[in-house]
């Protein structure tokens, strides 16, 4: 997904020295360029968004983060007011992520176990936008950086450059014809690629295939079926609040997670409960999991990396603390000490 660079205000200059009199055309132009360019940032943003979801597609994605690869097959399908997705992982223990609108059920053959839910709104690639536009231009600069090909597909490149240090930039590789985004690679602050996920084929305005979903969602004989229950909830109400908000990160969810076993013999491991809040600064998010402590289960405090993930896990008080996101490291310690009890 290789950006065209755009090249209005050099144009409308060289044009303006060349035209007698121009002078108060040249002011108006030069006014007006970075309204353009914010209005077709925009517009390319919601192309991009729009079309992982109404594009109907399918092909093989590979994720490389922390020197790890993995692959995997998916389809996904639009018909009528319906959205049908199947994911197939290519590596390691069979599994097998499926989507009608918004039950989502994941399978695994080997184990002969399997989830039901409603769709996490944070989907992963190839979407892109976690909420509003607006709250992406509020932390990021879209600069067009050239052509490019993907899977065969001509693109545009972009760069999601960040305004300060709290998130990473992100490269995009949009599909030229459709908007699609077929490559994806989250950047460190020293220039590094942490994680990359790209198509490496992918065949664009296929024939939507619904019963390929539908049916494979039905064959759950001799399948331990658990069903993780979501609650709304509030993070003041369960006794919690953030002293001081994380530049650019506002709260965009807050559940309640526990685990509803599907048969009288089944047990579900861990808390009844877990909290969890979600803060998005439009790009990404990051996931702050509040539990009770537990000395069997939670021995010291953790600081992980797996790619662009980072994973910071401490103890307050009575309680453990997990938060997650695709950020760097400080800012996940910003949310660890803003995190208050009541």
């Amino acid at each position: 997904m290789s950006v065209v660079r755009r090249r209005v205000v050099n144009s409308a200059l060289a044009l303006l020295t060349a035209a007698a009199g121009g002078r108060a055309w040249a002011a108006a132009s030069a006014a007006s360029a970075p309204a353009h360019a914010a209005t077709d940032a925009r517009a390319w943003l919601a192309r991009i968004h729009g079309a992982a979801s109404q594009r109907n597609y399918q092909g093989t994605m590979v994720v490389t983060a922390g020197g790890a690869v993995t692959s995997s097959r998916i389809a996904h399908y639009c018909e009528g007011t319906h959205t049908f997705e199947r994911i197939d992982g290519l590596d390691g223990e069979r599994r097998q992520v499926l989507r009608h609108n918004e039950v989502v059920q994941t399978v695994w053959p080997g184990s002969r176990m399997a989830s039901i839910e409603q769709r996490d709104p944070l989907a992963p690639f190839p979407s892109l936008l976690k909420s509003s536009e607006e709250q992406i231009f509020d932390r990021y600069e879209l600069v067009p950086e050239g052509d490019d090909r993907i899977a065969g597909h001509d693109t545009n490149v972009f760069l999601l450059r960040p305004r300060d240090a709290e998130r990473f930039a992100q490269r995009l590789w949009a599909d030229k014809a459709t908007g699609l985004l077929l490559r994806t690679d989250v950047i460190g602050g020293d220039g590094r690629v942490l994680e990359s996920a790209a198509f490496t084929d992918v065949t664009i305005g296929v024939k939507p295939q619904p019963d390929a979903v539908l049916k494979a969602m039905k064959k759950l004989d001799g399948y331990r079926v658990l069903k993780p229950v979501l609650s709304p909830a509030r993070l003041e109400a369960e006794g919690w609040q953030l002293k001081s908000p994380v530049k650019g990160f506002r709260q965009i969810r807050c559940v309640k997670r526990s685990l509803d076993a599907a048969g009288p013999n089944d047990q579900a491991s861990g808390p009844a409960d877990m909290l969890q809040a979600v803060y998005s600064d439009g790009l990404t998010h990051v996931s702050v999991f509040i539990e009770p402590y537990s000395a069997e289960r939670h021995r010291q405090a953790v600081e992980t990396s797996i790619g662009a993930t980072h994973t910071l896990m401490e103890r307050h008080g009575d309680w453990w603390v997990t938060a997650m996101g695709d950020v760097p490291l400080a800012t996940l310690k910003k949310f660890g000490k803003a995190l208050e009890r009541r």
